[in-house]
């Protein structure tokens, strides 16, 4: 696996890998992209086995994004392991990976960003101001230096997968989105790279998102389409006792609970024609999301 750390390295060994692995196949080549800010879990994992089944050439980047982070948010303690994830890369058969530094990719004098708009002012965008900002542009300058013909994301991000569809079209940037579905514990807890700053307590607390989509989906099943009965269903999770005693010393405290359509990220009266069901929460101090697609009835 190569390793590359600047944009020029990157383009250049993208092109030449293209080029070779097109003169060794009768059909035309296939690159992906698996963007990552590492602390590789296996969420990233199934994107880059989706990646290596779908693709001729798979590339990764790890690189924590300073833009998409809060003046108080987890910037300095979001988890580093870079190492291992290499390993891990390597051994789940990535072709090369990008890992910059922060002063590559912004240098002194860079001012360009992508706003997507009003869309990244919705759900995590409405908590997190100039989240989605940040996002839209590490990504946008990601296609522009690696060139794939598709990028995968998880499902888990269901308002960022909405953002990036929504500047892809918009910016008529020659990628196709692949959104692969959440990965999760045996016990429902959604894969996340935050998830390793919980305690036992907070991890079992945790499970209260998960259960509180549950409820929504059970009530959708037995017939109810009304938005506002399913966004109390999930809220009404996070008011009963926890199923484990050590965890209701826990703090939860919810930032949305939502019925909203999954490429706008507006909120629908009815789900009949579907729906995407998010929440967000932070137990202890840690901020978790979780979603669920509601197919059309």
């Amino acid at each position: 696996m190569l390793i590359l750390q600047t944009p020029e390295k990157m383009f250049a060994a993208c092109r030449a890998l293209r080029i070779l692995a097109q003169e060794h196949s009768a059909s035309p080549v296939t690159f992906g992209l698996v963007p990552t800010m590492g602390a590789l879990h296996d969420g990233h994992l199934s994107l880059v086995a989706a990646a290596r089944e779908q693709c001729n050439l798979v590339a990764a980047s790890i690189f924590i994004n300073p833009t998409q982070f809060g003046p108080n948010e987890d910037l300095a303690s979001y988890p580093r392991d870079f190492d291992s994830d290499c390993a891990k890369l390597e051994a789940a058969g990535v072709h090369v990976l990008f890992a910059p530094d922060t002063a590559t990719m912004y240098p002194a004098g860079n001012t360009t960003t992508v706003d997507p708009g009003p869309i990244g002012e919705r759900l995590d965008g409405a908590s997190r101001p100039g989240h989605f900002r940040g996002v839209a542009t590490i990504v946008t300058r990601l296609f522009a230096i690696a060139a794939p013909d598709k990028a995968y994301f998880g499902q888990k991000d269901a308002a960022q997968v909405a953002v990036l569809r929504n500047i892809t079209r918009d910016l008529n940037l020659p990628v196709e989105l692949a959104v692969c579905p959440i990965v999760r514990e045996p016990d429902g807890l959604a894969m996340s790279s935050r998830n390793r700053y919980l305690s036992a307590a907070e991890r079992s607390r945790a499970l209260v998102l998960s259960r509180s989509l549950t409820a929504a989906k059970d009530l959708a099943r037995s017939g109810e389409t009304r938005a506002e009965a399913l966004t109390a269903a999930m809220l009404a999770a996070f008011d009963q006792d926890d199923p484990d005693p050590g965890a209701r010393s826990v703090s939860v405290r919810v930032d949305y609970a939502a019925v909203v359509d999954p490429e706008t990220l507006l909120p629908v009266g009815d789900t009949s024609n579907g729906a995407l069901l998010a929440v967000a929460a932070v137990v202890g101090t840690t901020r978790l999301i979780d979603n669920l697609l509601l197919p059309p009835r």
